[in-house]
């Protein structure tokens, strides 16, 4: 007895398992109803309830039709009745497609603005830069990009179900009055095993299919990596076209080799089991309609019925493959936002500030690893309406520390003050529309120049005039009247008329939209590495007249150039995460320190190279002692 017992619970566990997952899966389809509207859903039902009677009434119908026509009675009424079945369930077929992409359009299109909304106002950038947030948002993206097997096309392929449900119940029970309930049994037996075989194997496909979300990832970067116009150059000059086409199969077969192998598993022995019984079981629901010794309309509709029963063992091209696929990435939808919460949320309302006296960091600590801080007691004031130039070696924080002072990362330990008031309990969103920021690794949108420079200020899109003028501040006038098209060129190659730029002219377009934040308002400028991609002629152009573009502008620039920190009214190093040094360049060199050293390194490789020490380009900074 124990050892039945032993062998049952696990077979329990695994059917109460099971049962849960569907009841969670069911949940989750639920869910996306409201998206579609009680009303198209209930019309989409009806047309779905009609379509699946037909059928039915089509059996009934050509059955009882046959039983007259062998008795040499009229079969009229019943021949009507299947004529009317048949030609109902072919004008159902478009009308059940027409509602189901209604009803697909309506939750994507909700699922995009959930998903979008999400990523800017419902995540914090720590959340969206872990790794298994990034796989679950590829998913989702991934989904949108083909509008096939999306969350609406989930919904839609569930409501579909009910058509077949009905065509089930309705068979069973034409069984059941024509032959007897063991013959009906034994056809819902037939069904039920059959159905259980194919939606047993496609939820278990699905989850595997989701578990290679990072191996996917991988070999779509390296397809994109290959086909795209990014990195084309350096493909072709390093000669790594053979390299990537050989990454591209090896990153492919990670993926293929061990989906073949788990297919097999899923659909092979299982469904072999699943087909036997089904099998067997049409045999037994075909003896025991043989049994009954029933008339000519009853075998008819019995026969039929049992095949309509058989069939449940197929798949369903109106629901299962969607169902599994889309269902996937609206759970990846909402695994993606528990993921990303658990983070940390942004912090919505709050106070509107804007700095009138400084921005201070106390005793600010900061760790992309808890193990690992990147800032470490960090203390900096940034008096309003004058410049900081930041200086360190690589890895010292520098960006980090913008992220932080801009709101997009929340400190460990210490705090971000805005004239004395934590930045905790200030509104995130208007914090950072005060800022006008050059990041290192700035954007390239493909859109049109306008745009490029707009984006500082969207609202002002309309303001071509300072758009203009923030182009020619930055030395790009003579370019801009060359431009056929003016500011409505496109910065891309991928459109006609289009034009794309070189490093030092993108540079120029992402200082313009910076400084065009500061003309409609912005009070705090960020450069990060601001001329990295300017040569020595342009860099010394632009900072001569830095101060001048930004008077009155709370002004904060991260170089590794002596050219472009010497001008600015105070100059901190950071070294291991801390603020070490800070003065004047005068003051600095004085002090022999840290800095004194670096600009003494970079001078001399100015001297050696038979230039002036540097007062107009530079080198790196960071030479001595500077992290690999």
């Amino acid at each position: 007895m124990t050892t039945t017992t032993d062998e049952v619970r696990p077979t329990l566990r695994g059917l109460g398992r099971r049962w849960r997952q569907r009841r969670a899966a069911a949940e989750h389809l639920r869910r996306l109803l409201p998206y579609a509207g009680r009303g198209l859903v209930a019309v989409t039902l009806a047309v779905h309830v009609v379509a699946g009677a037909a059928p039915v009434a089509f059996m009934a119908g050509t059955g009882y039709a046959l039983q007259r026509v062998v008795a040499g009675e009229p079969a009229t009424p019943w021949l009507v009745t299947a004529l009317v079945a048949f030609v109902v369930q072919q004008l159902l077929a478009p009308v059940q497609l027409v509602l189901s992409r209604k009803v697909q359009r309506r939750v994507d299109a909700a699922c995009i603005a959930r998903l979008t909304s999400f990523a800017f106002h419902g995540a914090t950038l720590a959340g969206l830069e872990r790794p298994d947030v990034a796989d679950r948002l590829a998913q989702a993206e991934e989904a949108f990009e083909q509008w096939t097997l999306t969350p609406g096309a989930a919904l839609e392929g569930a409501l579909a179900l009910t058509a077949r449900y009905v065509q089930l119940v309705g068979a069973v029970v034409l069984l059941a009055v024509v032959v007897g309930p063991w013959p009906a049994l034994a056809a819902l037996v037939v069904a039920l095993v059959a159905r259980l075989g194919q939606t047993e194997g496609f939820f278990r496909w699905g989850g595997l299919i989701r578990s290679f979300g990072p191996l996917r990832r991988r070999v779509t970067y390296v397809r994109e990596l290959a086909t795209g116009t990014r990195a084309a150059k350096e493909i072709r000059v390093l000669g790594l076209a053979g390299w990537l086409e050989d990454r591209y199969v090896a990153e492919n077969r990670a993926v293929l080799e061990p989906t073949w192998r788990l297919r097999r598993e899923v659909y092979g022995a299982p469904f072999a089991v699943y087909a036997l019984v089904a099998a067997v079981g049409s045999v037994v629901a075909l003896l025991l309609v043989a049994r009954t010794g029933a008339d000519v309309a009853a075998v008819s509709i019995a026969v039929q019925a049992v095949a309509l029963c058989g069939r449940f063992g197929v798949i369903f091209p109106e629901s299962d493959v969607k169902l599994v696929y889309g269902r996937g990435a609206w759970e990846a939808m909402l695994e993606l936002e528990d993921a990303a919460r658990r983070t940390g949320v942004p912090t919505g309302g709050g106070q509107v500030v804007r700095p009138t006296r400084e921005i201070a960091l106390r005793g600010v600590r900061f760790g992309y690893r808890p193990d690992l801080p990147v800032l470490d007691g960090l203390d900096l004031e940034l008096p309003v309406g004058t410049s900081t130039a930041l200086v360190g070696v690589n890895g010292a924080g520098k960006t980090t520390l913008v992220k932080v002072l801009t709101g997009m990362y929340t400190p460990d330990a210490g705090a971000v003050l805005v004239d004395g008031a934590d930045l905790r309990g200030v509104d995130p969103a208007a914090w950072q529309r005060t800022f006008a920021a050059t990041f290192q690794d700035f954007l390239r949108y493909e859109l049109t120049l306008r745009e490029n420079v707009a984006m500082g200020a969207i609202d002002h899109l309309d303001d071509d005039a300072g758009v203009a003028a923030e182009l020619r501040r930055v030395g790009l006038g003579a370019w801009l009247d060359g431009l056929p098209q003016g500011l409505d060129t496109p910065l891309t190659r991928a459109v006609p008329g289009g034009r794309d730029l070189s490093g030092g002219q993108w540079q120029r377009v992402a200082l313009a939209r910076s400084l065009f934040a500061v003309r409609h308002g912005a009070g705090v400028l960020v450069l990060d590495e601001p001329t990295a991609q300017l040569d020595a002629r342009g860099e010394a152009e632009f900072y001569d007249t830095f101060l001048d573009l930004t008077r009155g502008v709370t002004s904060l620039v991260i170089s590794h150039r002596f050219s472009t920190v010497r001008r600015a009214d105070r100059i901190v190093v950071l070294d291991g995460g801390r603020v070490t040094e800070a003065g004047t360049h005068d003051e600095l060199v004085a002090r022999g320190g840290d800095y004194a050293r670096m600009f003494e390194v970079q001078a001399r490789r100015f001297a050696a190279a038979g230039a002036a020490p540097p007062a107009s380009g530079g080198v790196h900074a960071g030479t001595e002692g500077e992290a690999p």
